[in-house]
């Protein structure tokens, strides 16, 4: 069977249906490229009795682009760059043959399914809002390689085109047509068709308005005063967001600007070249395997046990009204659930509500949200002083302080109220749920979700089990963590888990280079160039030392008491001396390594040098990137060989979603992985030597070397 099938009707319409063999969605595989090689032929062979071509789906969606199995695959760059331009040339036979050419968007076009409408001479879609359109390549690190780009950037013009093509931007039907890139929207899949051949047969003539002689640039030329004055700082914006991590970006605008210097044909081969770099580079791979095949993996409840029916959340009771408590009101609210949010005071709890009711008021004011479903969602939180009220919930979420007898003591009390059936979840970030399933008489129903802030922002949960928590519990959290529209990851108990566990490594060791005289500039300077998206002194600042100084407290007593050792770390004083010696804890304390004035920017306080600072003592560029990515890449292994971690997955993921390390490498294993397990270990032990045995590489690791194994 044909990946497009071949039909034509009593007015010589050729309507061409893309219908890959096998897949719920068309792509551009092996079976598409054949089939339509196939079908460029006989279209050219028949063109005198073809009066026109309308290209639609038989899919629930138009075409989801690029096979990216293949494409994360590919070693031969010579050979990939041939079948690209063999694709587009298929392409481009069709688009001036002569005939009117019209693309019937009956689902998303996203990607090479864009690409493929973009072709057409007119694009008409089903206005639905389950419809998507536009080119997401950049997300992973890849540019438009179908003729995105040229035709993009032909259509709109530079300044317009742009946002869409660096920026991943997918558009509803209706703001597409307000954009440009369609023509018609009909509201009936019929429509599509009767509207598509009404079209053609009333333009029998028809081509691209970039195959017109009087074709002129929209918006001007690069060369134009307006376009080469904001070309002459796109690249100094790009670089500033992407801090060099990412090549896609800057390949996109390169291939933009210089096709928009040439002719059509020239600007899809310089296209094609730089999507074949991307292809070819590891950090495409990298991406592609993360934000594509592992994230889908999770979200299909790649860690979610088998054998229980879906379950709803219908009411959910949140113990504490503070930052967390009153983010996941809102998620929670925004989904669909109804909420009841308490605190120790009637006023309290209205604070917290009145935090969603800020955040709604931001969508109404864009036009995103209409005044009445802000005040639909505003109705379902209960804000409350009494906790009686959790009786109906489903299930309750403790998010208060983290002192373990404050939340034994919430949820105690919460459990006696609440039905039998209730899931009970602590928010904590780094208490063992294992110890805080005590305070209640069923542990098997007790989990830890951990949130993290801002939770209207932030993707990830991370779902905590502890030694009791049942399957029943953890599919139960995983569906609500789902129906909230976050990403979750599963992991066995642990102190820390695993995200808050990793991030100590990272705050850790920027706060331990300072300690050892490193100037503080380059430390937070080389942690942004590496990927993070800020440095460690700056996040320490957010989190607060006294924050850290308490946990840490916390977790030596809780170890004192089980008779175990107590770790011991060289940031461990910078910190004390910063908390208890110079009063600076952090920025809700009014100064920590930074200093917040009320007008301007953040900077490094003035005093770190005096204080820390060694100028005979200062380390390579090289060695303060790889201690910081290294040492969380360690950590990450040493989850996995607790098992703390479940999956390679949940690790890659959660390491980026939750603590923010760099994006380009595809995560913290995968690092592992494009760095190569051999080389990495060498580095590891290098930096073990120079700096202490915390790099020393974990048993898993060499096993996995000495065998020839990968993450995977």
């Amino acid at each position: 069977m044909s990946a497009i099938r071949f039909e034509k009707d009593a007015d010589n319409i050729v309507t061409l249906i893309l219908d890959n063999p096998g897949q719920s969605a068309n792509t551009m595989n092996a079976d598409f490229r054949e089939a339509l090689t196939e079908v460029v032929a006989r279209i050219e062979q028949e063109q005198e009795s073809i009066s026109g071509i309308l290209l639609t789906s038989a899919k629930s969606t138009f075409f989801a682009g690029g096979d990216l199995k293949e494409l994360i695959a590919v070693q031969d760059a010579q050979a990939f760059y041939d079948m690209v331009n063999r694709l587009k040339e298929g392409m481009r036979r069709i688009e001036t043959l002569g005939k009117p050419v019209v693309a019937a968007i009956n689902g998303a076009a996203l990607g090479g399914g864009w690409e493929l409408a973009l072709a057409c001479h007119y694009r008409i879609c089903l206005d639905s809002p389950n419809v998507k359109l536009g080119l997401p390549e950049v997300t992973l690190g890849l540019l438009p390689g179908g003729g995105g780009v040229v035709r993009m950037v032909r259509l709109l013009g530079l300044e317009k085109a742009l946002p869409y093509l660096l920026e991943g931007k997918q558009v509803r039907p209706e703001a597409a047509l307000k954009a440009g890139l369609l023509h018609e929207l009909v509201t009936t899949p019929e429509e599509l068709v009767t509207r598509g051949k009404a079209w053609i047969k009333a333009h029998p003539q028809s081509s691209q308005p970039w195959d017109e002689k009087s074709y002129r640039l929209p918006g001007g030329t690069p060369s134009s005063p307006k376009v080469f004055q904001m070309l002459s700082i796109a690249p100094a914006m790009l670089r500033q967001k992407s801090k060099g991590c990412f090549p896609a970006p800057e390949k996109i605008l390169a291939a933009a600007v210089e096709g928009a210097q040439v002719d059509f044909d020239n600007a899809c081969l310089i296209e094609s070249r730089y999507f074949t770099e991307l292809v070819t580079s590891p950090v495409a791979k990298n991406m592609i395997n993360t934000f594509w095949f592992q994230l889908n993996h999770i979200k299909a409840g790649g860690s979610r046990p088998e054998g229980f029916e879906p379950v709803q959340t219908r009411k959910v009771g949140v113990i504490g009204a503070g930052m967390m408590g009153a983010g996941i009101a809102y998620q929670a609210a925004i989904s669909g659930i109804d909420v009841v949010l308490k605190d120790l005071s009637l006023e309290s709890a209205a604070k917290g509500k009145a935090y969603s009711e800020t955040l709604l008021a931001k969508r109404v004011s864009r036009g995103t949200m209409t005044e009445e479903k802000m005040q639909a969602v505003l109705a379902r939180i209960q804000a409350t002083d009494t906790s009686a009220d959790f009786a109906a919930c489903d299930l309750i979420i403790e998010a208060v302080f983290e002192d373990r007898g404050l939340k034994a003591e919430v949820t105690a009390e919460a459990e006696s109220i609440c039905g039998a059936d209730t899931l009970i979840a602590s928010n904590t970030s780094t208490l063992p749920i294992t110890g805080l399933a005590e305070a209640v008489s069923d542990p098997s129903r007790f989990i830890g979700l951990h949130f993290f802030s801002p939770v209207d922002k932030m993707p990830l949960v991370e779902i905590i089990c502890g030694e009791q928590t049942s399957d029943t519990a953890l599919a139960r959290a995983f569906d609500f963590v789902m129906q909230i529209r976050k990403t979750p990851i599963v992991v066995s108990d642990s102190r820390g888990f695993f995200t808050s566990r990793v991030f100590g490594t990272f705050t850790n060791e920027g706060i331990a280079m300072l300690g050892e005289g490193v100037e503080p500039v380059l430390i937070e300077k080389e942690a942004v160039k590496a990927g993070m998206p800020v440095g460690p002194l700056a996040i320490s600042d957010e989190v607060s030392m006294s924050l850290m100084k308490h946990i840490r407290n916390q977790t030596e007593a809780d170890l004192s008491a089980e008779g175990k050792a107590i770790p011991e770390h060289p940031a461990y004083g910078v910190i004390n001396t910063m908390v208890d010696t110079l009063k600076r804890s952090g920025r809700a304390a009014g100064g920590g390594f930074y200093e917040y004035p009320a007008q301007g920017k953040k900077q490094l306080w003035s005093g770190l040098r005096e204080q820390f600072v060694r100028t005979e003592l200062q380390i390579s560029k090289e060695d303060v990137r790889d201690r910081l990515l290294f040492i969380q890449a360690i950590e990450t292994v040493r989850c996995l060989q607790e098992k703390v971690l479940r999956s390679v997955a949940d690790a890659n993921i959660g390491s980026i979603f939750g603590i923010g390390f760099a994006a380009w490498s595809g995560g913290a294993l995968q690092f592992i992985n494009q760095y190569g397990l051999e080389s990495f270990i060498d580095r590891a032990h290098y930096l073990a030597e120079q700096y202490g045995d915390r790099f020393d590489p974990p048993a898993l690791l060499l096993e996995m070397a000495a065998s020839g194994q990968r993450f995977e």
